[in-house]
């Protein structure tokens, strides 16, 4: 008689956003091969107590302070539970000894360090937190490296190309096209965005998301991003890497090869697809699925259109093959701003464009720190900025 297999044991931060809800979608799906072991939330502990009860979860962490009190005393969780508290907890559980694979949907920076525990413990890493590799794409790729860890990308784009070079040898690859949706703002007139709201740039066309990702997708910033990640990722030169307007969302890459062959990887808009071939990446990496699939989703028409460089997003304003270091400063800033302020109604929608236009400018590239860490740090009174620790957000960003 065949033993049956293991199951994958996962541990999911940020368990109550947009990636953490469809995470737990997919874990229901696949419980034969998926246990859930450890999640954590930034402050939602009603859900995560739900959560534990639904999924058997015995580790639970709870970033903000207040929060965690509140859990502890609630009596909410099932008998068992063992409940953890700040940043200690949320690097607890991405070591948790039990655990096969650790799954970072933490917006923001804030799960840098998380992210480096899981590596540094030999577990498998799924990353849908694109500013982890923004900030610090180059500890990150050395420690899965070192430890002999998987970094599975979780983004959509991300993942679609991770699954167009499966079977290629890098060395083969000329560029990667990555798409974009347009966000909700992409068909407006120029007059019409003088008079953009918080609750106009939260309305995606197309995903379903949490509400920073959804307005920078609106800005385009979020591309900026996503394309210093795939450099990261795939070992691209900045040059490889470009963007084209794609409103269906259909075709989430394009992988171009030095014989002229394209691969393209598509699917309909739902981040289930992504997250389910991120977490059962071994064999069977194709399990059935009961969601919908695009001739149930689309009407068969597709169209794609350049990136207008001169639109309203700011990062197609620095320069296309700008130094990393620029380009990251630049980007970690813009992405701060948008989400942020537009959103408390404090800043105008237009004004990112001028403020861009001085992000944009050459910045100074000083020579990388030893540790990831240090550019979250306090400089020290008097030194030059680092161009990272300078635009860092100050806020965790933790569904």
């Amino acid at each position: 008689m065949k033993t049956p297999a293991a199951k994958k044991r996962v541990v999911l931060l940020g368990a109550t956003g947009s990636i953490g809800e469809n995470t737990l979608r997919v874990l229901a799906a696949h419980r034969d091969k998926l246990e859930l072991v450890g999640i954590a939330a930034r402050s939602n502990w009603q859900k995560l107590a739900a959560t534990a009860a639904g999924f058997g979860v015995r580790h639970v962490g709870v970033f903000e302070e207040t929060a965690f009190a509140e859990a502890k005393k609630s009596g909410a969780f099932p008998a068992g539970t063992r409940l953890v508290g700040g940043l200690a907890g949320l690097i607890e559980l991405a070591q948790l000894p039990e655990a096969d694979l650790v799954l970072v949907a933490v917006v923001g920076t804030k799960g840098l360090e998380p992210a480096l525990a899981a590596l540094g413990a030999g577990k498998d890493l799924a990353l849908a937190s694109k500013e982890i590799l923004v900030l610090a794409g180059k500890f990150v790729m050395a420690a899965a490296k070192k430890h002999g860890a998987k970094l599975l990308p979780v983004d959509s784009e991300h993942n679609a190309v991770f699954q167009c070079l499966e079977g290629h040898p890098q060395a083969g690859v000329r560029r990667i096209v990555l798409t974009a949706s347009g966000g909700a703002f992409r068909d407006w007139p120029t007059e019409r965005l003088a008079h953009v709201t918080p609750a106009d740039a939260t309305k995606h066309p197309n995903w379903s998301m949490g509400p920073k990702i959804t307005v920078d997708s609106a800005t385009l910033a979020n591309k900026g991003l996503e394309l210093i990640e795939a450099q990261w990722l795939f070992d691209l030169r900045p040059e490889q890497c470009t963007a084209v307007l794609h409103p269906q969302s259909i075709v989430h890459c394009l992988v171009e090869f030095t014989d002229g062959a394209m691969l393209a990887q598509l699917s309909p808009p739902s981040m289930t697809f992504p997250i389910q071939h991120a977490l059962r990446s071994t064999p069977p990496a194709r399990p059935a699925s009961n969601r919908p699939s695009i001739s149930r989703n689309c009407s068969g028409s597709s169209s794609a259109r350049s990136m207008n460089r001169a639109s309203r997003c700011s990062p197609w304003r620095a320069p296309r093959c700008a130094p990393a270091a620029s380009l990251r400063r630049c980007l970690t800033q813009v992405t701060r701003s948008p989400s942020r302020l537009s959103l408390k109604d404090a800043f105008p929608f237009l004004r990112f464009r001028g403020s861009s236009s001085r992000l944009s400018a050459p910045s100074r590239i000083l020579n990388p720190p030893t540790s990831p860490l240090s550019w979250l740090r306090t400089p020290t009174p008097g030194a030059p900025p680092s161009p990272i620790s300078s635009a860092l957000p100050v806020n965790l960003y933790l569904s």
